[in-house]
């Protein structure tokens, strides 16, 4: 198999599915597959894992798997050293040994929201950009630095993480760690549909309910994703003050959500945030829900391409 043909398994981790596909070293979805999560600890994940990638390598010749991980990850043994609640019992998984002792195959692991970023730096929003600020919005909030399209990790692994800084307000639920006056608390999918349970005094919803209601016409569930962007642009303003994105890419599945998050949270920041910095733009992730699946899939073949020089 030649380079230009390539392929290789992209897999997504998270707190409700786990999903793996195949990608082209050109990022184009082939085939994926999907499961629900399983709730019964590490040991069930992983094998939930191993299975898609089974099923995947029996129509598919592939060179490597790439994955991307909730919690912080220790590239170099591909251990998840961190995680919070999002996906219980994760803590300490060996995603890398693991998964290399059932397939016989090179496995990259990173965090699944520096998965994402890689991939809209290779061929999306990011590419070419000198340094970006990658944000997600979904299940939580994380972010991922990158300089000269090269994802930074930090010294412990936590360079452009997002999901813990702390905010003036108090949320309906805790964030994954638990407390209720950090970010994720506020401004992530489930966030907002708790918050608008709590307003509205009426059962949590899913956050696709609230955004069809704000749709129709509802003051409550258009205060409170309006809220939520307002919130993520004035914390955004902080945080691009002190790194200087030349870009800040906004991704995730509750970014989705479109102009009515994204448009006062584009608002809030042009306030807060000084000058020049004020003027930075901020851009919709171009990959859409594939881009943790494509991300990791790049990775891998990133990974196999420095090994190999």
């Amino acid at each position: 198999m030649t380079h230009g043909h390539q392929r290789w398994i992209g897999v997504d981790i998270g707190g409700t599915k786990v999903a793996a596909a195949v990608i082209t070293s050109a990022g184009e979805v082939i085939e994926s597959v999907r499961a629900e999560t399983p709730a019964a600890g590490r040991a069930a994940v992983l094998d939930t894992t191993a299975a898609l990638i089974d099923k995947l390598r029996a129509e598919h010749a592939v060179s490597g798997i790439g994955v991307g991980s909730p919690g912080i990850v220790d590239r170099a043994s591909g251990r998840v050293v961190f995680a919070s609640d999002i996906l219980p019992g994760w803590n300490g998984a060996e995603v890398r040994e693991e998964l290399e002792a059932h397939t016989g195959l090179p496995v990259t692991v990173d965090n699944d929201v520096r998965v994402m970023a890689h991939g809209e730096n290779m061929i999306g929003a990011g590419h070419g950009r000198t340094s970006v600020l990658f944000v997600s919005i979904g299940t939580g909030i994380g972010g991922a630095l990158s300089i000269d399209g090269r994802l930074r990790h930090g010294a412990h692994g936590t360079a452009g993480e997002l999901a813990h800084l702390l905010v003036p307000v108090t949320g309906a639920i805790g964030c994954g760690c638990g407390r209720k006056d950090h970010l994720e608390a506020v401004a992530s999918g489930p966030a907002m549909a708790a918050e608008y349970a709590s307003r509205a005094g009426v059962p949590v919803q899913p956050l696709q309910r609230v955004v069809a209601l704000m749709h129709s016409g509802d003051p409550i569930a258009r205060a409170v994703i309006s809220d939520a962007g307002e919130l993520l642009g004035r914390v955004l303003a902080g945080v691009a003050t002190a790194f200087d994105p030349e870009v800040i890419v906004i991704g995730g599945g509750a970014a989705q959500i479109g102009a009515d998050l994204l448009s006062p949270l584009v608002s809030a920041f042009r306030v807060e945030a000084m000058p020049p910095v004020a003027d930075t733009a901020i851009l919709p992730a171009r990959l859409g829900t594939d881009a943790p699946l494509v991300g990791a899939g790049l990775l891998a073949a990133a990974t196999r391409t420095e090994v190999s020089r």
